[in-house]
């Protein structure tokens, strides 16, 4: 779970996996919402199954969806499970709840299952509460990210294309000019 080298190198490689697929930026927007909702359910464990069954009934990229996930990681799992869990609980009672964001995290991990179920029932309502905006957020980033970045790699390549053509029929216009000369003597 933790990376390797440091974060923000981790950062940059999802960044570059997502831009770098192949399909159409609403599709690889969708897989990648996709993955960050399912990382707002305290479902720990299933997340994979979860993107990949929201993306494929959207009709969403699997691999962006599994790289959507990477938004929840050791570093933001905290914050997400301790804020689902507060949204849930002003849904659910009224009021906040008493856990602190460190109780949320530890008791989420360690608790045993009939006490964990009174713990996900706020943080799964929660977990939807903040979990479909963010998911709609990164849709629009990833999808713009995605539409800039093909339109670039294309330019790119008509680019070289054309030089590789021009570089051909000017080199034919030599090696004619040249067999023209030699010929004529």
């Amino acid at each position: 779970m933790w990376p390797r080298r440091n974060w923000w190198r981790s950062a940059q490689y999802v960044s570059k996996r997502v831009l770098r697929l192949s399909a159409s930026p609403h599709v690889v927007a969708i897989g990648f919402a996709a993955g960050v909702f399912a990382s707002f359910t305290p479902f720990i464990g299933f997340h994979f199954v979860i993107c990949f069954a929201i993306a494929y009934m959207m009709g969403g990229n699997m691999i962006a969806a599994a790289l959507g996930t990477w938004v929840g990681n050791p570093i933001t799992f905290p914050f997400i499970w301790f804020y689902t869990y507060k949204a849930g609980n002003v849904l659910l009672h009224g009021h906040e709840g008493f856990l602190s964001m460190g109780q949320v995290s530890r008791q989420l991990l360690h608790l045993s299952f009939s006490n964990l179920v009174e713990l996900l029932k706020p943080m799964t309502l929660g977990g939807f509460m903040l979990g479909v905006p963010a998911a709609i957020i990164f849709y629009f980033i990833v999808r713009r990210l995605v539409f800039v970045y093909q339109r670039s790699r294309l330019a790119i390549m008509a680019r070289r294309t054309e030089k590789r053509v021009l570089d051909k029929v000017l080199h034919r216009g030599e090696s004619h000019g040249e067999s023209n000369k030699h010929s004529g003597k």
